[in-house]
């Protein structure tokens, strides 16, 4: 059982895991978190009604720049009174904003404080305060190991599963743990929690936030900095050998990239190493610094949620860290406060990339603590479901997404689509819309919109993808590969202010896989081409038979003949490949002839 005390402050409340598990048992319909981290208030309103209860939709969020760790003062670490009246009073107009404004019932009404209360010797006055101005508002002093499992849960809130540590780096401290849910899948029942608390418990917490470091760098001689760095280099070091120990998937992948690094580092598809998961307003920081400085600019996706960069390029502190410094324009996610901290937001980088072997990826999550707390009150059935399969609900498009009762699938949709394709082309675990699982999202979309011209709608294409909020299982490759392809469904006529997100869109596709666009562009002419014989959402599955037959056939050129091709390795034989694809009318004379060619000769 995991508990928050604070030996001789009476009236302090805990967190249990046995009232997280509680909490799992309900079914609620809306909650407002109200979390006071060490360095702001942050506060939200949640609408989790079904459909879209796993989308953890927030209808509204504020957040005070109120830093209770910049507060704490002196030795005895007290928060001033006028920082105790100011909280009590805006968690007091946070809480009239919930129940007044949105109808939130005051038991639904949670607030959670992180290591700035868990080390203020006052935090009792603090509480006090709010009692009073808030009568009858809760505060739970989440204890380490719940803030870590309420960090991670959701971290992993964005995706499907997830394999690798995870961080969350806040004002006062960082957290540590690592999680396996494919493990976990195979081990335990089906939408246990065990796993993530498993998580919890190993997980390791150093008092090393970035508000709390930088107070270090900045007004500490070199020799407390130097006691200091080596202490959080030290724990950090300690954190991910506790891990390997707890977690045997973990030290076998260290050994891995270990043994890999040791033998030169030989590259190729599938080099070893750590996947690492980071959240937080620290790590986010870090990943708004990767995205003003990524090989692809403008960066075409603006939020930081699911993006993700290979180890190299995270591993490049010294870079970013003059480039803070000497650059004097804005940075798109960082505040002044966020690149004030960034020297702090380095040091526990670099303490990481010293403690760990080889790093592999790291993927920048939005999920925090907020949508763990969230998660965990869901029901196991909705907490473990696909994100994905909710999606065209939080899309927000018109009714023709969901098929009525009768009319013919989304699945049959896509098996129309995927019939098209060669058949010994193994897309299923490419960067397409089939290989990505966003093959429903896509699907839903086709058939949208059919009232405005299709210049205007290439180009809503492309920004829904990439501007959509806060979508849980929409990596960024897959935000462009399902924007590239809808534009091509439209015909991809753009204006010129829209060339250049589309071009930075196939940018980041072409990263991933130099074939990839040419699969994208394919596949949205083809649906065009399905369009033009279907021209709503087909009333029956039955509908599809009877108005299309498909063939589809790929060959290629150059330097090899059609015999000699491997299709599994296109890119390794130095030729263009055209793919042909024939949609017929079983009622109509005639059909729709697409010839597509794409020049793979220069990525031989």
């Amino acid at each position: 059982m995991l508990w928050s005390t604070w030996e001789g402050k009476p009236g302090l409340l805990t967190v249990t895991v046995g009232h997280v598990r509680r909490l799992a048992q309900g079914k609620p319909t809306g909650l407002t978190r109200l979390a006071f981290p060490s360095n702001g208030i942050r506060f939200s309103i949640s609408d989790l009604s079904p459909p879209r209860t796993r989308m953890l939709k927030c209808v509204y969020r504020e957040r005070a720049p109120i830093s209770l760790f910049d507060a704490l003062s002196g030795p005895s670490l007290l928060f001033p009174d006028e920082t105790i009246t100011l909280v009590s009073q805006t968690l007091a107009r946070f809480r009239a904003i919930a129940i007044d404004d949105y109808g939130v019932p005051p038991s639904q009404v949670r607030v959670f404080a992180t290591e700035a209360m868990r080390r203020a010797q006052n935090a009792t006055a603090m509480l006090e305060a709010i009692r009073l101005a808030s009568p009858g508002l809760s505060v739970y002093i989440l204890a380490p190991q719940v803030e870590t499992l309420f960090g991670s849960v959701g971290a992993r809130s964005g995706f499907v599963d997830v394999k690798g540590l995870f961080l969350d780096l806040g004002g006062g401290s960082v957290q540590m743990t690592y999680l396996d849910t494919y493990a976990a899948k195979s081990s335990l029942q089906e939408g246990d929690l065990h796993a993530e608390i498993a998580a919890a418990l190993a997980g390791q917490s150093l008092p090393f936030g970035a508000a709390r470091l930088i107070k270090v760098l900045e007004n500490s001689d070199a020799d407390t900095q130097a006691a200091q760095i080596s202490q959080l280099h030290g724990g950090m070091n300690e954190a991910f050998r506790t891990l390997c120990t707890r977690f045997p998937s973990l030290a076998a992948a260290a050994a891995e990239a270990e043994a890999h690094r040791s033998q030169g580092g030989q590259t190729g598809k599938a080099v070893p190493g750590i996947d690492i998961y980071l959240c937080g307003g620290g790590f986010r920081g870090y990943g708004s610094m990767l995205m003003h400085n990524h090989a692809i600019q403008p960066y075409p996706i603006p939020s930081v949620g699911s993006f993700t960069v290979p180890g190299t390029s995270f591993c490049k502190t010294k870079d970013y860290l003059k480039f803070n410094r000497t650059f004097e324009g804005k940075i798109f996610g960082m505040s002044k406060r966020r690149r004030a901290l960034f020297p702090a937001i380095v040091a526990v980088v670099e303490a990481l990339i010293a403690a760990i072997p080889p790093i592999r990826s790291v993927t920048f999550c939005a999920g925090g603590n907020r949508e763990g707390a969230l998660m965990v009150s869901l029901l196991s059935e909705i907490r473990e479901s696909n994100p994905l399969a909710h999606s065209e609900v939080a899309m927000g498009n018109s009714a023709s997404l969901v098929p009525v009762k009768g009319s013919a699938s989304v699945q049959d949709v896509l098996d129309t689509l995927q019939s098209t394709l060669p058949p010994d082309l193994h897309l299923a675990t490419s960067p397409t819309i089939f290989g990505l699982h966003i093959g429903p999202i896509y699907a839903g979309q086709i058939w949208t919109r059919l009232g405005d011209d299709d210049d205007t709608n290439a180009s809503a294409a492309l920004h829904n993808a990439v501007s959509c909020p806060d979508q849980p299982g929409l990596t960024h490759l897959a935000r462009a590969v399902l924007g590239v392809t809808l534009c091509a469904r439209w015909g991809a006529g753009l204006a010129p202010i829209d060339q250049q997100l589309h071009k930075n869109l196939r940018a980041l596709v072409d990263a991933a896989d130099p074939d990839a666009t040419f699969w994208a562009d394919y596949t949205g002419a083809v649906t065009a081409a399905m369009a033009t014989l279907i021209r709503r959402w087909p009333k029956t599955p039955q509908a599809i038979k009877d108005n299309i037959r498909c063939r589809g056939n790929i060959d290629a050129f150059g330097h090899k003949t059609n015999e000699e091709i491997d299709s599994d390795q296109p890119r390794s034989m130095g030729r263009s490949t055209r793919s042909t694809w024939r949609l017929e009318s079983a009622r109509k004379q005639g059909g729709v002839l697409i010839s597509m060619t794409s020049s793979t000769s220069s990525r031989a």
